[in-house]
């Protein structure tokens, strides 16, 4: 049995404006209609797959729930970091969580973030390389390349071993990122494989691994899974210990200096999506190698990438060549697509200058539904708020605002002070300043509602929480 373990802390930087530290790309659908993060969810599940464990960060416990549920899965155990540690330690927590109940548990480590077009092609993969992991072996997963790529890893594979090969083969070195030059000479050598950052060795294996090269990480995530919590499902690592861990890679951790290691030859499609220009290669150009999505027109362009994010706002390039522009209610994006790997540095200028656009979806997501703004004034705030079915707001109060409600699709069961109350469509609430309430939807459907703020300060600090489902804070 193989226990999947999906990776799902990062921020994804490199998609802006779609992917934001608050609602990452693994949540987001950037290849059709489910999220790269189900995708991933449903490639690795099926016969010989147990349930997935997650680790992931806190703002998003009730993102990964929610997503699962919709692929009609449910994890075996989801981890929380207390802050990201990079993969090292990631990799090490879910090492141990398996290991306290089958040191020889198969582990298959893979980013949530990525597209790997054929499942049953990489299940068939992992499947080939079982033996080598069961005999002790670290096995990582090497993409044959397709060009020169310079924002990649390489793997060099030992001599004598067989980059076409479907069964595992000897690893002898990782390669940082080449420059241009040096990835050209790479792929024309044929002995070098992309790595894609997907492992499959036991969790007893990888343990050794740990005590041989880095055992002061061990001892520190060690701690932090002792002196875990649990609420709701979710496994709290501990804060203390685990900020003592090395913020680092597994690959410069442990690969790079393990001698134990294997390589499995992959060939039938991979990409990380690390920037737009992927995207646009991966979406699959038409004709004149443009990408358009719904809401998106392109005339007279050549391999341009034209995605509208917001229904109801229509994007139109003209006379453009290779080029992205992203479009969303709240920021947009125009760069040439020989510079998609800057976009990064986009989010930085805009962090500088303290724009929430940097780090903050205008779409709100929480544990019971979402919300959005559609209107911000002086002493004025509309919001669009859905709850989801047989979810519920905490039962809260607010020192500076009064709100309105205003119930336009479901039914709301709603808390003020004493009374409780079912309201309709068309139906609306008063809620004054100071009044403790809550909202929920006793219904099978989702609960759409406008919210009108009125007050001095409106910020989502001012609320005082005295009973909430989801144990926040």
């Amino acid at each position: 049995m193989i226990h999947p373990v999906l990776l799902c802390g990062g921020s994804g930087t490199r998609l802006w404006p779609l992917s934001r530290k608050s609602y990452p790309k693994q949540f987001a659908r950037l290849m059709g209609d489910e999220s790269l993060f189900q995708a991933s969810a449903r490639r690795l599940s099926g016969e010989g797959f147990a349930a997935p464990l997650i680790v992931t960060g806190d703002p998003f416990r009730f993102i990964v729930t929610e997503q699962l549920a919709q692929t009609r899965q449910a994890p075996q155990g989801i981890l929380i970091e207390p802050e990201g540690r990079n993969t090292a330690p990631a990799v090490l927590a879910a090492a141990l969580w398996l290991a306290e109940s089958d040191e020889d548990a198969l582990m298959l480590v893979a980013p949530s973030d990525h597209v790997i077009p054929d499942a049953a092609a990489f299940r068939a993969a992992a499947t080939a390389a079982t033996p080598r992991a069961k005999a002790g072996d670290l096995v990582t997963f090497g993409i044959t390349p397709d060009r020169a790529e310079t924002g990649y890893g390489y793997l060099e594979l030992a001599k004598g071993a067989d980059a076409a090969a479907d069964t595992p083969q000897s690893l002898a070195r990782f390669v940082e990122k080449p420059d241009e030059a040096r990835a050209r000479e790479m792929v024309a050598d044929g002995n070098f494989l992309w790595n894609a950052g997907i492992f499959l060795f036991t969790a007893g294996a990888v343990l050794d691994a740990y005590r041989a090269h880095a055992p002061a990480m061990l001892d520190a995530v060690g701690r932090a899974l002792q002196g875990a919590s649990c609420d709701l499902g979710f496994t709290r690592l501990d804060a203390g210990p685990w900020v003592e861990a090395e913020d680092t890679s597994i690959d410069y951790a442990i690969m790079e200096k393990a001698d134990n290691l294997a390589v499995m030859p992959y060939a039938a499609g991979w990409s990380d999506l690390g920037g737009w220009d992927a995207v646009w290669m991966e979406s699959g150009p038409d004709d004149q190698g443009n990408v358009c999505s719904d809401h998106a027109t392109a005339i007279s362009c050549e391999d341009t990438l034209l995605r509208s994010e917001t229904p109801g706002l229509e994007l139109v390039g003209i006379g453009l060549k290779d080029m992205i522009a992203i479009a969303m209610n709240d920021a947009v994006l125009v760069a040439h697509k020989s510079q998609a790997q800057r976009v990064k540095e986009a989010v930085t200028a805009l962090k500088a200058r303290g724009a929430s656009q940097a780090v903050q979806l205008p779409r709100d997501y929480r544990p019971w539904g979402w919300y959005e703004s559609l209107a911000i004034g002086g002493r004025f705030q509309v919001k669009r708020i859905v709850v989801n079915p047989g979810a519920a707001l905490s039962l809260q109060s607010h020192h500076h605002r009064s709100e309105h409600w205003i119930v336009v699709e479901g039914t709301a069961r709603v808390t003020v002070g004493d009374e409780v109350k079912l309201l309709t469509e068309n139906q609306s609430v008063y809620i004054p300043l100071g009044a403790v309430h809550r909202m929920e939807n006793p219904g099978k459907l989702p609960m759409v509602l406008i919210e009108v703020q009125t007050g001095s300060y409106l910020g989502e600090d001012d609320i005082i929480r005295y009973e909430d489902v989801y144990a926040r804070d």
